[in-house]
């Protein structure tokens, strides 16, 4: 518990509900500004607890436990927080985008369950060079997300408003598409990681 690596995730899990102060108030562009750096802080921690253990030897039961639950705490409270206050909305199609935080969401429940199911049957579940796009595009939205906070402030809330051009809401509109492109590789991922739990549910 007291080597660098798994400080570094417990301090990941810590700093989540501090993100989600600062992202509370849709309208207060220097929260989303500050929640950006602190969001990017966080995910840097995530590759340097991973990196640290490979490195130092240090990888531990605890940490590999404890890592992927501190991914999941973190890009669930995110979605959350952002889908009420806002910042799942976009131009022409309103309220759609929730659709694809949720299919994100039931995905890591549903694959949380599997690795569960089959770490009894001692069977490891590799992540795949697909899955590993799907948590980029995934950060990089969540990120974008809440940088267009900061930059555009709190975006179009209804598809009747009048949104202005792309490029008073481009931030956002990136962090949107990147956001289906994750959900999209979700189902994909998702679907890979089934299959093999199937072949085991005999």
């Amino acid at each position: 518990m007291s080597s660098l690596p798994n400080i570094l995730t417990l301090s990941r899990i810590f700093a989540v509900p501090l993100l989600a102060f600062f992202l509370w108030w849709p309208e207060w562009r220097l929260g989303y500004l500050i929640g950006f750096g602190l969001y990017c802080i966080i995910a840097l921690t995530d590759y340097l607890d991973g990196y640290l253990a490979r490195a130092q030897g240090t990888v531990s039961k605890m940490g590999t436990f404890l890592d992927p639950i501190a991914d999941k705490i973190m890009v669930a409270a995110v979605i959350l927080v952002l889908t009420a206050q806002g910042y799942l909305r976009g131009p022409y199609a309103g309220d759609v985008h929730v659709i694809a935080g949720l299919v994100i969401l039931v995905r890591e429940i549903a694959v949380s369950g599997l690795r569960e199911f089959l770490g009894g049957l001692q069977v490891s579940m590799p992540v795949s060079r697909l899955a590993k796009w799907k948590t980029t595009f995934q950060l990089v939205s969540l990120g974008a997300l809440i940088l267009g906070g900061a930059v555009h402030g709190q975006p179009c809330q209804s598809v009747f408003e009048g949104c202005g051009t792309i490029a008073e809401s481009w931030v956002h509109l990136i962090g949107l598409v990147s956001l289906w492109t994750a959900a999209v590789l979700t189902c994909v991922t998702g679907w890979d990681y089934l299959r093999v739990g199937l072949k085991h549910m005999d």
